[in-house]
């Protein structure tokens, strides 16, 4: 589950240290064709445009994917109030006339406890070295932890990236918390920028996207205009039918649920009509039953809300063939990490 990372271009200047008053706001393997003309002319002189890579990165659950989307302004990543939800380092690409900029959402950094949670940290710490800026997500209502500490010492070891200290989550603490909270993250480490942040409310938004824009390298449009995301739909598809089991299971259940869109397409003699075939994979029995309900009830209101929001991202009538099967303890075998996505 490598990411792979743009070609190498030569570090971009760091804007001075400071917390910005006004709060707006990663890699394929290759990018596709530019399809675009070159940036706009003012005044009979060329405008620079700027095109490159940042990464959200954080304690789980500190919001990563949340701003993510309202930087994108479309829903490109699932959220759940579960720890851990993030597993793939997804894309949302942020179109803009002066720039275009590709966010990386990664899953939480954390203690890995399995080998998928290796493979995870391991996905997070290889996107740090490939993109031009990070944002170091902090919540605002949350007291620094240990976890915090650590990721800023290890935010603070990696040379020639800026990094943007990010305070999410304002609309949920008052103005005298959020004032701390800043004034905590400046003691965390050497900030090139620091942006107090809402993405649910919107504060903030234009002058985050321009602090990230601002630490961007000169280059062409990567996508074509338009494109939101480069995630094939089985797997926007798949994370979807994911977001929507994680919704009111038990604690231990998150983890051990893992989606895979076995076969997608249009019906034969019926275009407006998309089949989805589904397997929903847990790691014991005992999860199974639980997943299902009584009388499949609760697989059944896990399938009508996937199949919504499905319906929603490929603007079709869907059929979702929604099935649970065991792979017992899969979070710890290399080869159903394979099989299920997750690689090495």
């Amino acid at each position: 589950m490598a990411a792979c990372g743009p070609p190498s271009r030569p570090d971009t200047a760091r804007a001075q240290p400071g917390v910005r008053e006004n709060p707006h706001v990663g890699v394929p393997p290759k990018p596709p064709q530019d399809t675009r003309a070159p940036a706009a002319s003012q005044g009979g002189r060329e405008a620079a445009f700027v095109s490159g890579f940042a990464c959200f990165v954080g304690r789980p659950n500190v919001g990563k994917s949340t701003l993510m989307n309202a930087l994108v302004g479309s829903k490109v990543a699932i959220t759940s109030s579960r720890p851990q939800t993030t597993r793939r380092a997804i894309r949302g690409i942020v179109h803009r006339s002066d720039a275009q900029l590709v966010i990386v959402d990664t899953p939480g950094l954390h203690r890995p406890r399995t080998l998928l949670g290796e493979r995870l940290d391991s996905l997070v710490r290889s996107t740090l070295t490939e993109v031009d800026v990070i944002g170091f997500c902090v919540p605002a209502p949350d007291r620094i932890g240990p976890g915090d500490k650590y990721l800023a010492a290890e935010l603070g070891a990696v040379k020639g990236t800026p990094v943007v200290a990010i305070v999410t989550k304002t609309d949920l603490a008052p103005p005298e918390r959020v004032a701390a909270q800043l004034a905590a993250v400046a003691d965390l480490g050497d900030w090139a920028d620091i942006v107090p942040v809402s993405a649910t409310s919107g504060f903030q938004l234009d002058v985050l996207a321009d602090v990230l824009v601002g630490h961007l390298p000169p280059g062409r449009p990567l996508y074509p205009d338009g494109e939101l995301t480069d995630a094939p739909e089985q797997v926007l598809v798949a994370e979807l039918i994911r977001e929507a089991a994680l919704e009111g299971v038990r604690d231990e259940l998150p983890h051990s649920i893992a989606v895979v869109v076995e076969e997608m397409g249009p019906r034969p003699g019926r275009g407006e009509l998309t089949d989805v075939h589904a397997l929903m994979y847990v790691e014991r029995p005992s999860q199974k039953s639980i997943v299902i309900g009584a009388r499949g009830a609760r697989l059944k209101e896990v399938g009508t809300r996937a199949r919504e929001q499905i319906e929603g991202l490929l603007s079709t009538r869907v059929y979702l063939d929604l099935r649970v099967k065991v792979a017992k303890d899969w979070q710890r075998d290399p080869k159903q990490l394979r099989r299920l996505g997750f690689y090495d």
